[in-house]
């Protein structure tokens, strides 16, 4: 076991890796952050910031002889990073788990080999793919293979003509090719798995999008016992297959009441947001646990939830020179008194960037969703949820 006062790393400086620094401090650890990015939320309340690029081997090594183990809170750092580190410290998840999720084909490719339930696919690297692909594969989903988020490098085809322009309009990006499904919904699965395979997977979350980025998270989701069962079951399927020692998350279609498997995320995930306020474990304390080998934590929830991603565009409103930057009201949601605000101190605020979340407790779901779509109104969103 790695015990407090020990120091640990954290690659990647966004509102993940800052709950993960929470979460360690609580515990009793430091942790070193390192990213980029100046103005990190993460590095704001870090004991130190490496400010560097992931393929800094300087900062790396800096990083190796500071800290006793290291995680990651997005799947783009580089896994050669991750191997490099492996090196010299402890490394969770690693290099070849990570490797598969932050590539669309690696990822499509390991569920199929495994028996995993998942969408019709093909591997995209030329214009001639797309000529050859299936006809069931119309109309389909085209997405680039790395490095796609939040609806980012994806485009809706009808026809394989679409779809050729749709690849050149990527410059011809490695992509793939997925069959366009009639949801009923999208659900996911957030677990821990420690490494003598002990896993403890969260209720599941019901996940509804706006413009390609989650919006709202129902927890527990509106489906059968069987079906959270199931998709707990797939999910930890697939931490098993990948040897995974950390916190996952699994995102599922519901397509005619089956589940397919969307995408995995090698890290804690938006829809588990609210288990820092509705869970006796967050997914970010099972992160820590899981990097330093100690016990996992009771992963079940003592009140049903609802999330609310709030995004950069509520810091703008429409004036009549166009859009005047404004603080949002925050007193139209401390009103709710079962609501949990977060803002996770980003430097500048723009449309579509992932600014803070609130959760609604309650002891009924349904009851729990309504007050946050008030709130979700109140606050000044107001396209349909």
């Amino acid at each position: 076991m790695v015990l407090p006062p020990a120091t640990l790393g954290m690659l990647g400086g966004g509102q993940l890796g800052r709950f993960f620094v929470g979460a360690a401090h609580e515990m009793g650890y430091s942790v070193w952050v390192l990213d980029p990015d100046p103005h990190s939320p993460a590095a704001r309340i870090a004991d130190r910031h490496l400010l560097a690029a992931y393929d800094d081997y300087a900062a790396l090594d800096e990083l190796a002889r500071g800290c006793v183990a290291v995680s990651t809170e997005f799947e783009n750092v580089p896994a050669g990073t991750l191997d490099y580190l492996d090196k010299f410290v402890i490394v969770r998840p690693s290099a070849k788990a990570v490797s598969v999720c932050q590539n669309r084909i690696a990822e499509k490719t390991f569920l199929r080999d495994h028996g995993l339930p998942h969408a019709d696919f093909a591997a995209v690297h030329g214009e001639h793919d797309l000529r050859d692909a299936g006809d069931a594969l119309f109309p389909g989903i085209l997405k680039v293979a790395r490095f796609g988020y939040d609806g980012k490098g994806q485009a809706v085809v009808s026809s394989r003509e679409q779809a050729i322009a749709a690849y050149q309009q990527f410059r011809g990006e490695i992509c793939v090719l997925e069959r366009k499904l009639d949801l009923d919904c999208e659900v996911s699965a957030v677990l821990a798995r420690d490494d003598e395979g002990n896993v403890r997977s969260f209720p599941i979350a019901e996940n509804s999008h706006r413009k390609g980025i989650l919006d709202v998270s129902l927890v527990p989701a509106r489906a059968s016992c069987e079906l959270h069962a199931e998709a707990a079951h797939l999910a930890a399927r697939i931490a098993e297959g990948l040897d995974y020692v950390g916190t996952l998350a699994v995102e599922f279609f519901v397509v005619r009441s089956r589940l397919l498997i969307n995408e995995m995320a090698p890290r804690p995930h938006n829809s588990g947001h609210y288990t820092i306020d509705a869970c006796l474990t967050s997914q970010y304390e099972q992160q820590v646990r899981t990097l330093c080998g100690l016990p996992l934590g009771d992963a079940r929830a003592h009140s049903a939830a609802a999330m609310v991603n709030l995004l950069g565009d509520l810091w703008y409103e429409a004036s009549a020179t166009g859009h005047r930057y404004r603080e949002p009201d925050w007193a139209s949601l401390h009103a709710f008194p079962s609501l949990k605000l977060h803002l996770y101190g980003k430097h500048h605020a723009r449309p579509g960037r992932k600014m803070g979340h609130f959760t609604v407790l309650d002891n009924d779901p349904l009851r729990a969703r309504e007050l946050a779509l008030a709130a979700r109104t109140a606050i000044g969103i107001v396209d349909a949820a």
